[in-house]
């Protein structure tokens, strides 16, 4: 297999991490376990088959830039500037907390001081892959606790990426004791180098790009061509994640979530979510797989205390200090429990900043092998913890002193985030009238926009034509460009809230496949759909569609009635000429 290296990880990966992931699924578990094992059984340590792990992971990196990119669309500067005063301070005493203490214990344990604080710089820094699973298995991804949490998470991102940058200053620091001045000096140097270069790619990929994309992603819509936005849209991704690491030397992940706000600002941004979402889960499996390659059970039977203390940090101390971050600075007690629920795992970067101090020798393979397996442990562990916040919330609710204690900051700051939570609500969670979708705008849809209006339920369009969705926005209609057999799209336009669903375009395919997403969506909504031919009154049926008008009943109603009208017209005037006739003959005749 050693020639086909990239079609023996993604064709065996990918049938291993399926098998198992049902498996782990069927069982209970997360199938993230499932995937870590698969990663496990293609890795180095396996009798079968052994994967280029840094050809894995530079799949993994592809996850990564496609899921944080994918973030990006979907959140606004506005919502992260609205949780910067808990997302901020609460990563910087968590991060710093969880380090000072990782490298207290690493020094307990006999490590020397310099890997000591890479073991605890490496167990304070969470995965945001991670992360966004989970908010996204558990729905809490576009709530005030989910906005929290990947704000969190971004600004952990930056410090890792600002320590990763300070390391050699800080290898020259810790090697010798007599440049003490110059490697302090060094290293408050490369901090501000560093935040420039942070701000330079803010500036370039914000203000830049925020007018070259909306312009190219307008000229590529107006082709009509899926194949050609889809690339563009991966162009966008990539592009502005490779800028980042490799011009600016910051991060990918950083770098495309930057690229994911600018296209989320443009009319297209759910399309784009769209498209990329397939090719996003596929990496996404990527990524387990290949820290699951990195498992070495060798290591977990020699060093059990060192193990069960970095688990111990990252399952126990960081939680905690996140909770108790966010319940001070005002917010909700469920809000603490789900960014610490969160927050407890290890991941990506981590093991890129124990990379970095091997390379340095500033740590060795017992620092980088913890956090390896502790990294595998926690992630596997993760979901189940985050699936437990619903039961650990009630209980504590069911201790009365217990919560009144934890929401006692929450209730002085209550009226604040209040209006941040009620900000960040989807709109469609806020109707009070009944509110239907419609699938295209053409005169149909116009006359059933209308028709909605007058009977006071509010129309969400979904329209693939980018200038008649414009139009619309600018007269002040709800609408989304987009297509309505796309997941993402309908979740938009709020599918799970709607009372009806009128499809006015009458392609059967399309009709099929929106109404039956429709139904897994919203198994209570009203469809109502136009069809071209009677033959498709069985199969849309079987769907479960409300009702049907087809173009072909309707058609020969309307001709039957033009052809009536027209002969009783032309009766009424043959009768017309008769009874003339009839009176010009009575007159003769006198």
């Amino acid at each position: 297999m050693h020639e086909y290296q990239l079609l023996g990880i993604m064709g065996i990966g990918f049938a291993l991490a399926l098998m198992f992931g049902f498996i782990t699924q069927r069982l209970g578990f997360s199938s993230i376990v499932g995937y870590l094992l698969a990663g496990f059984l293609i890795g180095p340590t396996s009798p079968v088959f052994v994967a280029d792990y840094g050809l894995a992971f530079q799949l993994s990196e592809a996850g990564v830039i496609l899921l944080m990119f994918g973030v990006g669309l979907h959140l606004k500067i506005d919502d992260l500037v609205a949780v910067k005063g808990v997302a901020i301070p609460g990563a910087i005493i968590q991060s710093a907390t969880a380090t000072a203490l990782g490298t207290l214990l690493g020094i307990m344990l006999g490590i020397d001081f310099k890997a000591s604080i890479i073991l605890g710089l490496g167990l304070s820094v969470a995965s945001t892959v991670v992360l966004l699973r989970v908010l996204e298995d558990n729905d809490t991804l576009n709530t005030i606790h989910g906005h929290v949490a990947i704000g969190w998470l971004i600004v952990e991102d930056i410090l890792t990426v600002l320590i990763l940058v300070i390391l050699p200053s800080l290898s020259v620091l810790l090697s010798s004791s007599s440049n003490d001045v110059i490697g302090s000096f060094e290293i408050f140097k490369a901090i501000g180098i560093a935040l420039l270069r942070v701000i330079a790619l803010w500036i370039l990929v914000i203000k830049g790009g925020g007018r070259f994309v909306p312009w190219l992603l307008l000229k590529v819509v107006k082709t009509r061509s899926q194949e050609l936005f889809t690339l563009t849209v991966l162009f966008i991704a990539f592009a502005t994640a490779i800028i980042a690491a490799v011009v600016f030397q910051t991060s990918f992940a950083l770098g495309a979530f930057l690229g994911g706000l600018v296209v989320g600002k443009s009319k297209v941004s759910h399309q784009a979510g769209a498209d990329i979402l397939p090719l996003r889960d596929a990496f996404a499996v990527l990524f387990f797989l290949a820290v699951g390659m990195l498992l070495d059970l060798k290591f977990v039977v020699e060093y059990p205390l060192l193990i069960c203390t970095c688990i111990g940090v990252v399952l126990l101390v960081k939680p905690l200090i996140a909770m108790l971050v966010v319940l001070v600075l005002g917010y909700s007690p469920r809000t603490a429990l789900i960014v610490a629920a969160g927050l407890a795992q290890v991941g990506e970067f981590s093991f890129i900043l124990a990379q970095e101090a091997k390379r340095l020798n500033l740590a060795g393979d017992v620092i980088y092998n913890s956090i390896v397996v502790c990294a595998i442990i926690s992630i596997t562990l993760n979901p189940s913890i985050f699936k437990k916040v619903p039961d650990i919330e009630q209980f504590l609710r069911s201790k009365k002193k217990i919560w009144r204690i934890l929401n006692f900051f929450a209730d002085k700051k209550g009226n604040k985030n209040q209006q941040i939570a009620k900000n960040l609500l989807p709109i469609e969670k806020c109707l009070t009238q009944k509110n239907a979708i419609v699938i295209g705008y053409g005169p149909t849809g116009k006359q059933i926009t209308k028709a909605l209006i007058k009977q006071n339920v509010k129309p969400i369009i979904i329209e693939i034509n980018i200038d008649t969705v414009n139009s619309l926005s600018t007269q002040g209609q709800a609408a989304i460009y987009g297509n309505s057999t796309k997941k993402e799209i309908l979740v938009e336009a709020g599918i799970k809230y709607a009372d009806y669903l009128i499809i006015t375009i009458p392609s059967l395919i399309i009709t099929t496949e929106t109404a039956t997403l429709a139904f897994s969506l919203n198994p209570k909504i009203r469809i109502l759909v136009r069809a071209r031919f009677l033959d498709y009154k069985e199969s849309l049926n079987q769907i479960g569609i409300f009702k049907i008008a087809f173009e072909e009943e309707e058609v020969a109603k309307a001709l039957t009635s033009l052809l009536l009208d027209d002969l009783e017209q032309q009766s009424l005037i043959t009768a017309a000429a008769e009874i003339a006739q009839s009176v010009d003959k009575k007159q003769n005749n006198n």
